[in-house]
């Protein structure tokens, strides 16, 4: 989920962008240049594109080596947190999210009609842009 509101934002709170051959073995990838607990992306590989934490020696990774860029990431904690509850959101409204139509039977009639913003059948963008407004780029 945190991978796709840093998309949404256009923003990935990029530290240093390092590029070169990198080796995911037993899983994990040694990246001297992060802290324990830093957000990084991974880009251009084949099995493991994505936003991780750096834990080293226990990321789960796929093991390959590809040619591409590790970027250093300093996300806000106020970022995380939104995100946190986005992810609680999505868990609660998840299936009502995602359908833009609000839909209602009653005595063998039923419709259906486009939801409006901040109702059942908007999605977590809409529920959340405002809060999210201050670290979007356009």
């Amino acid at each position: 989920m945190l991978e796709e509101i840093l998309e949404y934002l256009n923003n990935w709170f990029t530290v240093e962008e390092i590029f070169g051959r990198f080796e995911i073995k037993g899983g994990s990838i040694e990246l001297p240049f992060l802290a324990n607990g830093q957000y990084f992306r991974l880009i251009g590989s084949v099995f493991n594109d994505g936003v991780y934490q750096y834990q080293p020696g226990g990321m789960n990774l796929t093991d390959e080596t590809f040619t591409g860029a590790v970027w250093a990431l300093a996300i806000p904690r106020a970022v995380l947190k939104i995100a946190n509850e986005i992810d609680a959101w999505q868990q609660k409204n998840g299936a009502a999210a995602a359908s833009p139509y609000q839909s209602e039977s009653f005595g063998g009639y039923s419709y259906s009609m486009r939801a409006q913003s901040g109702e059942s059948g908007a999605g977590w963008k809409d529920a959340f842009a405002g809060r999210l407004s201050d670290w979007r780029k356009i």
